[in-house]
Protein backbone atom coordinates (compact mmCIF):
# COMPACT_ATOMS: atom_id res chain seq x y z
CA UNK A 1 0.00 0.00 0.00
CA UNK A 2 3.25 2.22 0.18
CA UNK A 3 2.58 3.17 -3.29
CA UNK A 4 -0.61 4.15 -2.99
CA UNK A 5 -0.09 6.44 -0.21
CA UNK A 6 2.93 8.32 -1.58
CA UNK A 7 1.15 8.57 -4.99
CA UNK A 8 -1.44 10.14 -3.03
CA UNK A 9 0.83 13.41 -2.30
CA UNK A 10 1.43 13.87 -6.49
CA UNK A 11 1.38 17.52 -6.23
CA UNK A 12 -0.35 17.82 -9.31
CA UNK A 13 -3.18 15.45 -8.69
CA UNK A 14 -3.82 17.00 -5.00
CA UNK A 15 -3.28 20.68 -6.66
CA UNK A 16 -6.61 19.55 -8.72
CA UNK A 17 -8.59 17.81 -5.98
CA UNK A 18 -8.09 21.15 -3.89
CA UNK A 19 -9.12 23.21 -6.81
CA UNK A 20 -11.75 21.34 -7.86
CA UNK A 21 -13.09 21.33 -4.31
CA UNK A 22 -13.10 25.17 -4.29
CA UNK A 23 -14.41 25.26 -8.14
CA UNK A 24 -17.59 23.15 -6.94
CA UNK A 25 -17.72 24.61 -3.27
CA UNK A 26 -17.30 21.56 -2.26
CA UNK A 27 -15.84 20.55 1.18
CA UNK A 28 -11.87 20.70 1.38
CA UNK A 29 -10.06 17.08 0.58
CA UNK A 30 -9.19 15.21 3.31
CA UNK A 31 -6.35 12.10 3.00
CA UNK A 32 -7.73 8.23 3.44
CA UNK A 33 -6.22 4.94 2.92
CA UNK A 34 -6.18 5.02 -0.78
CA UNK A 35 -5.84 8.50 -1.33
CA UNK A 36 -7.93 11.69 -1.69
CA UNK A 37 -11.72 11.69 -0.65
CA UNK A 38 -14.25 14.92 -0.90
CA UNK A 39 -17.29 14.37 1.00
CA UNK A 40 -19.64 16.63 -2.12
CA UNK A 41 -22.64 15.56 -0.13
CA UNK A 42 -24.98 15.73 -3.79
CA UNK A 43 -27.70 13.08 -4.75
CA UNK A 44 -25.58 10.96 -7.53
CA UNK A 45 -22.68 12.45 -5.87
CA UNK A 46 -21.90 11.22 -2.22
CA UNK A 47 -18.25 11.18 -2.52
CA UNK A 48 -15.23 11.18 -4.77
CA UNK A 49 -12.27 8.98 -4.22
CA UNK A 50 -9.42 10.42 -6.43
CA UNK A 51 -6.45 7.76 -6.21
CA UNK A 52 -3.07 8.24 -8.14
CA UNK A 53 -1.67 4.88 -7.87
CA UNK A 54 -4.30 3.10 -8.22
CA UNK A 55 -3.07 -0.53 -7.53
CA UNK A 56 -5.03 -3.77 -7.73
CA UNK A 57 -4.88 -4.12 -4.13
CA UNK A 58 -6.20 -0.52 -4.00
CA UNK A 59 -8.65 -1.02 -6.40
CA UNK A 60 -10.09 -3.79 -4.38
CA UNK A 61 -9.89 -2.32 -0.89
CA UNK A 62 -11.72 0.84 -2.09
CA UNK A 63 -14.42 -1.07 -4.26
CA UNK A 64 -14.75 -3.28 -1.50
CA UNK A 65 -14.91 -1.08 1.29
CA UNK A 66 -18.13 1.29 -0.58
CA UNK A 67 -21.60 1.05 -0.38
CA UNK A 68 -22.79 4.15 -1.07
CA UNK A 69 -24.58 3.99 -4.14
CA UNK A 70 -23.74 7.77 -6.05
CA UNK A 71 -20.49 7.59 -5.10
CA UNK A 72 -17.20 8.36 -7.39
CA UNK A 73 -13.63 7.19 -8.38
CA UNK A 74 -11.70 8.99 -9.83
CA UNK A 75 -8.42 6.76 -11.03
CA UNK A 76 -5.37 8.42 -12.57
CA UNK A 77 -4.92 5.53 -14.79
CA UNK A 78 -6.32 4.17 -18.38
CA UNK A 79 -9.73 2.48 -18.70
CA UNK A 80 -8.26 -0.87 -19.88
CA UNK A 81 -5.91 -0.89 -16.68
CA UNK A 82 -8.57 -0.35 -14.08
CA UNK A 83 -11.93 -1.77 -15.75
CA UNK A 84 -11.31 -5.06 -15.08
CA UNK A 85 -10.62 -4.40 -11.69
CA UNK A 86 -13.78 -2.93 -11.24
CA UNK A 87 -17.30 -5.25 -9.80
CA UNK A 88 -20.34 -5.18 -11.66
CA UNK A 89 -22.34 -2.72 -10.00
CA UNK A 90 -19.68 0.28 -10.84
CA UNK A 91 -20.34 2.03 -13.93
CA UNK A 92 -17.31 3.06 -15.73
CA UNK A 93 -17.63 6.62 -17.64
CA UNK A 94 -15.88 7.83 -20.97
CA UNK A 95 -12.38 8.54 -20.55
CA UNK A 96 -10.61 11.53 -18.90
CA UNK A 97 -7.52 12.90 -19.16
CA UNK A 98 -5.74 15.44 -17.09
CA UNK A 99 -3.55 17.70 -18.68
CA UNK A 100 -1.17 20.80 -18.23
CA UNK A 101 0.13 23.51 -18.83
CA UNK A 102 2.04 26.22 -18.39
CA UNK A 103 0.26 29.25 -17.75
CA UNK A 104 0.96 33.39 -19.11
CA UNK A 105 0.82 35.61 -21.94
CA UNK A 106 -2.11 38.08 -22.90
CA UNK A 107 -6.31 37.80 -23.00
CA UNK A 108 -7.03 37.79 -26.63
CA UNK A 109 -9.72 40.24 -27.89
CA UNK A 110 -12.97 38.61 -27.66
CA UNK A 111 -14.51 37.25 -31.20
CA UNK A 112 -17.20 40.25 -33.00
CA UNK A 113 -20.19 40.09 -32.01
CA UNK A 114 -19.49 39.23 -28.00
CA UNK A 115 -18.26 40.75 -24.78
CA UNK A 116 -16.08 39.04 -22.17
CA UNK A 117 -16.98 39.53 -18.66
CA UNK A 118 -14.48 38.25 -16.05
CA UNK A 119 -15.20 38.08 -12.34
CA UNK A 120 -14.09 36.19 -8.98
CA UNK A 121 -16.53 35.31 -6.44
CA UNK A 122 -15.34 32.68 -3.13
CA UNK A 123 -11.92 31.87 -4.44
CA UNK A 124 -13.53 31.14 -7.99
CA UNK A 125 -12.67 33.36 -11.28
CA UNK A 126 -15.18 32.95 -14.26
CA UNK A 127 -14.64 33.97 -17.56
CA UNK A 128 -17.43 34.16 -19.82
CA UNK A 129 -17.95 35.37 -23.32
CA UNK A 130 -21.66 37.46 -23.32
CA UNK A 131 -24.07 38.38 -26.84
CA UNK A 132 -25.10 41.38 -27.26
CA UNK A 133 -28.34 39.95 -25.35
CA UNK A 134 -26.32 38.43 -22.52
CA UNK A 135 -26.60 35.40 -23.45
CA UNK A 136 -23.70 33.28 -21.98
CA UNK A 137 -22.25 31.99 -25.35
CA UNK A 138 -19.06 29.93 -23.96
CA UNK A 139 -17.63 30.30 -20.59
CA UNK A 140 -14.81 28.31 -18.26
CA UNK A 141 -13.78 28.66 -14.78
CA UNK A 142 -10.43 28.28 -12.22
CA UNK A 143 -9.56 28.40 -8.51
CA UNK A 144 -5.71 28.21 -7.47
CA UNK A 145 -4.39 25.85 -5.18
CA UNK A 146 -1.04 27.10 -4.37
CA UNK A 147 0.69 27.76 -7.70
CA UNK A 148 -1.61 25.37 -9.81
CA UNK A 149 -4.69 26.90 -11.21
CA UNK A 150 -7.44 24.27 -11.35
CA UNK A 151 -9.38 25.16 -14.94
CA UNK A 152 -12.88 23.48 -14.52
CA UNK A 153 -16.38 23.57 -16.19
CA UNK A 154 -14.97 24.99 -19.82
CA UNK A 155 -18.09 24.82 -22.49
CA UNK A 156 -19.46 26.30 -24.98
CA UNK A 157 -23.07 26.86 -26.02
CA UNK A 158 -24.21 25.04 -29.10
CA UNK A 159 -25.36 27.40 -31.00
CA UNK A 160 -21.89 29.07 -30.63
CA UNK A 161 -19.52 26.18 -31.48
CA UNK A 162 -16.76 26.40 -33.83
CA UNK A 163 -16.02 30.13 -33.80
CA UNK A 164 -13.13 30.15 -31.48
CA UNK A 165 -14.96 31.33 -27.82
CA UNK A 166 -13.32 28.15 -26.49
CA UNK A 167 -9.92 29.32 -27.40
CA UNK A 168 -10.46 32.38 -26.34
CA UNK A 169 -12.28 31.63 -22.70
CA UNK A 170 -8.76 29.49 -22.49
CA UNK A 171 -6.33 32.09 -23.58
CA UNK A 172 -8.10 34.56 -20.69
CA UNK A 173 -8.13 31.78 -18.27
CA UNK A 174 -3.91 31.19 -18.69
CA UNK A 175 -3.93 34.88 -18.41
CA UNK A 176 -5.85 35.98 -15.45
CA UNK A 177 -4.24 32.92 -13.53
CA UNK A 178 -0.73 33.46 -14.39
CA UNK A 179 -1.51 37.85 -13.37
CA UNK A 180 -2.74 35.82 -9.70
CA UNK A 181 0.51 34.37 -9.51
CA UNK A 182 -0.49 30.61 -10.62
CA UNK A 183 2.38 29.19 -12.81
CA UNK A 184 1.18 25.67 -14.15
CA UNK A 185 -2.58 24.86 -14.84
CA UNK A 186 -4.40 21.41 -14.08
CA UNK A 187 -7.55 20.58 -15.50
CA UNK A 188 -9.60 17.42 -16.68
CA UNK A 189 -10.61 16.57 -20.06
CA UNK A 190 -13.03 14.87 -22.53
CA UNK A 191 -11.46 12.97 -25.60
CA UNK A 192 -13.44 15.72 -27.26
CA UNK A 193 -11.37 18.30 -25.06
CA UNK A 194 -8.53 17.20 -25.09
CA UNK A 195 -7.62 17.91 -28.66
CA UNK A 196 -8.57 21.40 -28.11
CA UNK A 197 -6.18 21.91 -25.06
CA UNK A 198 -3.18 20.23 -27.51
CA UNK A 199 -3.53 22.93 -29.77
CA UNK A 200 -3.39 25.54 -26.75
CA UNK A 201 0.03 23.74 -25.78
CA UNK A 202 -1.68 21.28 -22.82
CA UNK A 203 -0.16 17.97 -22.51
CA UNK A 204 -0.97 14.75 -21.01
CA UNK A 205 -0.19 14.22 -17.01
CA UNK A 206 -2.10 11.57 -16.98
CA UNK A 207 -5.04 9.13 -18.36
CA UNK A 208 -8.23 8.98 -15.75
CA UNK A 209 -10.92 6.70 -15.65
CA UNK A 210 -14.39 7.73 -13.68
CA UNK A 211 -16.50 5.04 -12.27
CA UNK A 212 -19.67 5.76 -10.24
CA UNK A 213 -21.31 2.81 -7.64
CA UNK A 214 -24.76 2.26 -8.96
CA UNK A 215 -26.07 0.06 -6.54
CA UNK A 216 -25.28 -1.36 -2.84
Amino acid sequence: MTEVLKGAHSPTVRAWVEGWAISRSAPAPVTDRWGLRVDVGLPGHVARHIVAAPTPAAVRGLTSAITVPGTWLKLCAPVQAVAPLLPPRWSVQDPEFMMTARLGGDAPPPPPGYHLAVTTRAGVTAARLLTGAGEVAARGQFAIAGTTAVVDQVETAGGHRRRGLGTTVMRTIAATAAARGARTGVLVATAQGQALYETLGWTLHTPMTAAVLTSS
